[in-house]
């Protein structure tokens, strides 16, 4: 049964600095319902810990990373008093980083680590922050309740065991306490470190919502919800005020940024209707998500994803034969390779992967390219980006002829459609890709 309990997350732009810091805890000091909050680390201090994790960094490289990390907390620190138990709980934490950031990396669980430490000091500061404006607030260690299995880097949350630890040791605090906690991480069953990979914050804040049987997640970010493209890219983008699940997963799974991809997933299973907003400007409105079918048939939105791989496998055995997609992803599944778009002929499969240049591994290895091509031959292509058209019910015959004319000037790689009526998806070339993106949007979703 759904209790009236909201989880909020802020994202890193939202907690770069006080000021960021401040006006987050406005919001949540205007909405008695949020009872949970999910951070993540302050802008830039992410990128600082992946650097870190890299073994090839000379010793005063390593020292510059650690050095702006603790300048970005301590810009933070200097506008705050710490109550005791924070101030001790914070210094206990840099030490912590301090030490395992010295330490050149070894493996994915060191890594883990070495990366939770930027939402886990973030952690403490926001809750002094809520304190001073006179909301009780607890600082939460998200690891006793996020369950996970042990695939470090990229690890598939146990959401049995995540709502009976919540049961147990979240909710019982909310009735009394805003409870501050981290975002992107979790724990094994050995109680090691895990991270649900690069932005999965938001996808934190919706399990969190699921297993404390949560109203609603409000993912608050830089932006006033949702667009119909990039607004960087097209200054008639607009922000489009209600999406279906199915919608919000294809945009988010093909680049809307604003929203980890698999946010949708416990927000669809538990009914939690999710809304997006921007924390520098809360009256403003957003984009709220909710189960309801899309009352706007049609394309309601261009987005694109770079750094796309195009793995192309291609065997004679196909032919005729069974089996072969079969253990193509028995492989890919074994090295834990997700994959997006598919398309097969006679002889070859297409597959298109994900190759965020911000991972702290990378997404296709060589192991598992051997592995490949002991059955048949291997291609891989780089430098690719793929773009989106995404709504309800797309038929392309209705926008057959504007899209054709928009595509004829650009190289396309590969189209895939028919398997959703929610996207129609096409590789292009990354340097060709942001004018894609604007043709398409001119086109087809401006109004003149």
């Amino acid at each position: 049964m759904s209790s009236s309990f909201i989880v909020a997350k802020f994202g890193g732009t939202s907690l770069a600095d006080f000021d960021a810091m401040f006006r987050c805890a406005q919001i949540i000091h205007d909405d008695n319902n949020v009872r949970v909050v999910a951070v993540s680390a302050s802008a830039g201090v992410t990128n600082h810990l992946v650097a870190l994790s890299h073994k090839d960094i000379s010793d005063a490289v390593r020292q510059s990373h650690i050095d702006g990390v603790l300048a970005i907390q301590n810009n933070i620190l200097a506008k705050l008093t710490l109550d005791a138990d924070l101030a001790t709980l914070f210094s206990q934490t840099l030490a912590d980083f301090e030490q395992c950031a010295a330490l050149t990396s070894t493996s994915e669980q060191h890594n883990d680590e070495l990366l939770s430490f930027g939402e886990r000091l973030s952690s403490c500061l926001f809750t002094q922050v809520l304190r001073d404006l006179g909301i009780k607030a607890e600082r939460f260690d998200v690891r006793s309740v996020l369950k996970t299995d042990a695939h470090f880097g990229k690890a598939t949350p146990n959401v049995a065991q995540t709502r009976a630890a919540a049961l147990e040791h979240l909710v019982p605090l909310l009735n009394e306490t805003v409870v501050v906690t981290q975002g992107f991480i979790g724990s094994d069953q050995h109680g090691r470190t895990t991270t649900l990979g690069r932005g999965g914050s938001d996808y934190s804040a919706a399990l969190l919502a699921e297993a404390i049987d949560a109203c609603s997640v409000h993912i608050w970010t830089d932006v006033v919800g949702i667009f119909s493209t990039d607004p960087r890219l097209c200054q008639k983008a607009k922000p489009i005020p209600k999406l279906s699940f199915d919608e919000a997963a294809e945009m988010a799974t093909f680049g809307a940024k604003v929203l980890h991809p698999a946010t949708i997933l416990p927000a669809s299973r538990a009914g939690i209707s999710v809304f997006v907003g921007s924390s520098r400007a809360p009256e403003q409105g957003g984009t709220w998500i909710e189960k309801e079918k899309s009352q706007h048939p049609g394309i309601r939105a261009v987005t694109q994803r770079k750094n796309q791989i195009l793995l192309t496998l291609k065997s004679p055995e196909m032919l005729l034969a069974s089996g072969f997609l079969a253990r193509v992803f028995t492989i890919l599944s074994e090295y834990n390779i997700s994959v997006d778009l598919v398309t097969t002929s006679e002889i070859s499969v297409a597959l298109t992967l994900d190759n965020a240049p911000n991972a702290s591994r990378p997404e296709l290895d060589q192991a598992c390219l051997q592995r490949l091509s002991e059955f048949c031959h291997v291609t891989v292509e780089n430098n690719l980006t793929l773009v989106a058209l995404v709504g309800s019910e797309i038929q392309l015959r209705q926008h057959e002829m504007n899209l054709m004319q928009v595509l004829a000037d650009f190289n396309i790689r590969m189209i895939c459609h028919g398997a959703s009526k929610h996207n129609l998806c096409f590789l292009v070339e990354q340097s060709e890709s942001d004018a894609v993106v604007q043709s398409i949007h001119r086109r087809l979703l401006e109004v003149c």
